[in-house]
């Protein structure tokens, strides 16, 4: 046998094998195991991969869970439900003692976040990356932009990889320091 003809007969990566790959990669970026650069590079190999070991080698490294088993009832969802109340509880009290982030008046350029010395919203906590990120106010509202930094900017619980919409009353997070926006007081 050639080693062509071994290589027809070994398994070929399917769609649905790169999906799941990617739903892993994502989780990874998502709970800051990967940077950004990582991520890319990952993608790269997951989309070049031609058999299912080759996938296993790109996401080998990263935990994954398994899909949600589905619905057992009206019964099982009730008890989920009631029992995480406590822990919502917890969480909208704990927002409603973050300190507020007032949204600036929109202007031509971003608000700069970070350590560094300029930066619009210099936040001295060695959580948070000297050019962190940055908000900018939009047509529509505004976003918010993680700049690639060690720590990660966090939107309502969510890792940021990307331009996020937030809007008075999300809670951000730069590294450990926390805030709720809040919108501006209009001046009398």
């Amino acid at each position: 046998m050639t080693t062509h003809d071994s290589e027809a007969q070994r398994p070929r990566v399917s769609d649905a094998d790169r999906e799941k790959a990617m739903d892993v990669l994502k989780e990874g970026m998502a709970e800051g195991r990967i940077s950004p650069d990582t991520l890319v590079r990952r993608i790269e190999l997951i989309m070049a991969a031609r058999h299912p070991e080759e996938l296993a080698e790109v996401v080998g490294d990263l935990p994954h869970r398994e899909p949600a088993p589905p619905h057992r009832g009206w019964l099982l969802d009730s008890v989920t439900r009631l029992s995480a109340f406590h822990h919502r509880v917890r969480l909208a009290w704990r927002a409603e003692q973050l300190p507020e982030l007032v949204l600036p008046a929109p202007g031509p350029k971003p608000l700069a976040i970070g350590r560094a010395a300029g930066s619009g919203l210099r936040l001295n906590d060695s959580s948070v990356s000297r050019y962190h990120a940055q908000l900018r106010g939009t047509p529509t509202g505004w976003t918010l932009r993680d700049l690639g930094s060690a720590n990660g900017t966090w939107v309502n619980g969510r890792r940021v990889a990307d331009n996020v919409p937030v809007r008075p009353g999300d809670q951000v997070r730069f590294g450990a320091v926390s805030y709720r926006l809040a919108d501006r007081q209009p001046t009398d």
